[in-house]
């Protein structure tokens, strides 16, 4: 299955996967997962939000257990990111068979849609459809760099973009959602698990921070009369590292956009993506609020006007403590939990079904890279667990 997924959307010169929501690439993975659906004897179905779903057993039957993950990339992300995720929920499925499991209750592998959010600027498109949180009226406002909507984008890949929306019925039927995960981080590396289970996401979000300033020509205005927004953004992306260091949190400005963007010209217009994230509301509200304050402060200064706008936020989430400790029990009881400050559909859902995860060991910590990295070994010993949780939940 590796070796098949693994030259879908990836990138010659950097290494890393292109696999964004809605293109060619995505369509390649859409139709590999439909394959190893279909090798399996699996019934392949994709929802009205365009999620992938291969079913064991009957797909309207109440209390299915799934488990899956998603497929798409961040730019220039890594291989294991999402798809591991999928690849052995399929292998797991096999495991299951060669144990000659006899299943109770229905089993789905799940593909969910626009994950990372790297074409629209908002993470789990496809899920937060699916759980209400996020409205067909919102989704159609969504535009990638070429402003194309959303909307658009699925037509235009053969889906039906008027029949996005809630689907309460459907996650009614789920009784409980796995999704296993590369971890992100080195948690189980310093504690020499290969496998641990999740404990909650650190609460989150997306703030878009416009800097306008006045364009001018970069080799006669005097520094003096410059209005440069740049200086100002500088200022800000040093203010997030400061504060979320002396906070205990995390800050990013990991993406921007500048107008003119010209090598010889003051730009009118630099826009920047803050990422925060902490263990506590508490806490991601004081560095988001510090680096807000630092940024008007050095705006005042460089005569520089600043609009802050929050496009995205996930409040802090707890998973079931029931299933999360039915799974620890299942797998023997002496699994570390974590705690994570990545987002995942499984957090998405947990709103509105029982949810857990189950991460892999990463040894180097390093993910949303070409660099990121799962041993065999690991990969196996994440197999064998989510195959005797979907045993213990499915089969029971």
């Amino acid at each position: 299955m590796w070796q098949d997924l693994a030259p879908i959307g990836r990138n010659a010169e950097s290494g890393g996967y292109r696999r964004y929501a809605w293109t060619a690439a995505d369509a390649d993975c859409r139709a590999w997962f439909q394959a190893q659906a279909e090798t399996r004897g699996l019934t392949c179905e994709v929802d009205r939000n365009g999620n992938q779903w291969a079913w064991l057993g009957d797909p309207t039957a109440p209390g299915a257990v799934v488990t899956g993950s998603h497929l798409d990339s961040v730019p220039d992300g890594g291989a294991f990111d999402g798809p591991l995720g999928v690849v052995s929920s399929f292998a797991a499925l096999d495991e299951l068979r060669r144990r000659g499991a006899e299943f109770n209750k229905p089993l789905a592998i799940t593909n969910f849609g626009d994950e990372e959010g790297a074409r629209f600027g908002l993470a789990c498109v496809g899920s937060r459809l699916a759980a209400g949180q996020l409205t067909p009226e919102k989704a159609a406002e969504l535009r990638d760099a070429d402003g194309i909507t959303l909307p658009q984008a699925m037509e235009r890949a053969g889906y039906d973009p008027s029949l996005i929306g809630p689907d309460p019925e459907r996650l009614a039927r789920i009784g409980a959602f796995v999704e296993l995960h590369v971890e992100q981080g080195r948690a189980l590396d310093l504690s020499g698990d290969p496998v641990g289970i999740a404990s909650a996401i650190w609460p989150h979000g997306r703030w878009r921070f416009d800097f306008h300033g006045e364009a001018n020509h970069a080799g006669t205005t005097r520094l003096v009369d410059r209005r440069d927004p740049m200086l100002t953004y500088a200022e800000t992306v040093l203010a997030a590292r400061r504060e979320a260091e002396l906070a205990g949190a995390v800050a990013t400005f990991g993406k921007i956009s500048v107008e003119p963007n010209a090598v010889n010209a003051i730009p009118s217009l630099v826009r920047g993506w803050l990422d925060s994230r902490a263990a506590d509301q508490s806490t991601l509200d004081t560095v988001v609020a510090a680096v807000t304050r630092a940024a008007k402060d050095r705006a005042e200064r460089d005569g520089v006007d600043l609009r802050v706008v929050r496009e995205s936020f996930t409040p802090v989430i707890e998973f079931e403590h029931a299933l999360r400790d039915e799974l620890n029990k299942i797998l023997g009881g002496a699994l570390p939990v974590l705690g994570t400050g990545a987002g995942h559909d499984a957090g998405i859902l947990s709103g509105s079904i029982p949810t857990a995860m189950l991460f892999v060991r990463n040894p180097t910590g390093v993910s949303h890279s070409p660099a990121e990295f799962a041993a065999e070994d690991d990969c196996v010993a994440g197999v064998i667990a989510l195959a005797d949780v979907l045993e213990g939940l499915a089969c029971s």
